[in-house]
């Protein structure tokens, strides 16, 4: 089986931390290399974070992989994130620009991905393995296609070990990224981020916000089934596992799956690969 990485965010309520420890308890079952948490918009949840990757680390035994944000951030701050990470035993970071929330004025003292990247090596060399993030059918901000591969160089260039993509449901936009990082001298591995679907509706929001393509088949086929919960989740898994059997095939050298600290709809687009 291909290697498997999962993708929680960090809870903020009782209710929310014993759904999160259910379902990191069903997919340990699927021997994941690593998991990451996110963060929210110019460290909203940091100390959640914190929190969740202690949790994930200590009770549960799984390496642990903070997401680390540079907007809105001093450099004091970031190097003590980075401290007290390394103090909790992350061997693992994933290294973002981030959004600055609205309102937030200071872009913070590293503007850019790869100067939180250059940071984390100045500050700690070779200790942790950074993963950057990838956008295979571009960046939302980007200016366009040429820049935005530079922009990926450049974060590489600066230390990266490997990246995640932002989700996708074309398997070609993955393949002609790659092979376009390539031809500019990149090698790191790059694995595609998978976003399992079980609440259309969800799913539509996010992907307005971050700029990834629901082809407009699936879109039809998916209102064609109004609320019938049953047949999207059905339906949402089987195009989900098709995706990653031809990404697998194709050469992708590991899955990252976008849980939304859900366990099923995981689930069944990997029982639908076994």
């Amino acid at each position: 089986m291909i290697p498997v990485s999962f993708e929680f965010y960090p809870p903020k309520t009782d209710d929310q931390r014993e759904q999160l420890d259910r379902t990191v308890s069903r997919l340990r079952s699927h021997a994941p290399d690593y998991v990451s948490c996110t963060f929210g918009a110019g460290g909203s949840t940091l100390s959640y974070t914190a929190d969740t990757v202690r949790r994930l680390l200590q009770d549960h035994g799984l390496d642990a992989a903070p997401h680390l944000s540079c907007v809105g951030g001093t450099r004091a701050e970031i190097a003590e994130l980075l401290d007290q990470y390394r103090a909790l035993g992350c061997r693992r970071l994933v290294a973002l620009r981030g959004d600055l929330p609205s309102g937030m004025g200071h872009p913070g003292d590293l503007r850019y991905a790869a100067d939180l990247i250059g940071f984390i090596r100045e500050r700690h060399g070779a200790h942790f393995h950074v993963e950057v993030g990838a956008y295979p059918e571009m960046h939302p901000q980007a200016e366009d296609a040429l820049t935005d591969l530079r922009h990926f160089k450049a974060k590489v260039d600066a230390g990266a070990d490997g990246a995640i993509t932002q989700y996708f449901y074309n398997a070609d936009a993955y393949f002609h990224f790659v092979d376009a990082v390539r031809a500019l001298g990149v090698e790191v591995p790059i694995v595609p981020g998978i976003m399992p679907i079980s609440n259309f509706a969800q799913l539509r929001r996010f992907s307005e916000q971050c700029g990834a393509e629901i082809p407009r088949w699936i879109t039809k086929k998916m209102q064609a089934m109004g609320d019938d919960a049953g047949a999207i989740r059905e339906f949402g898994a089987d195009i989900v596992a098709r995706l990653c059997r031809r990404l697998v095939d194709g050469g992708a050298p590991a899955l990252h799956f976008y849980t939304l600290n859900l366990a099923k709809p995981t689930q069944a687009v990997l029982a639908r690969m076994a």
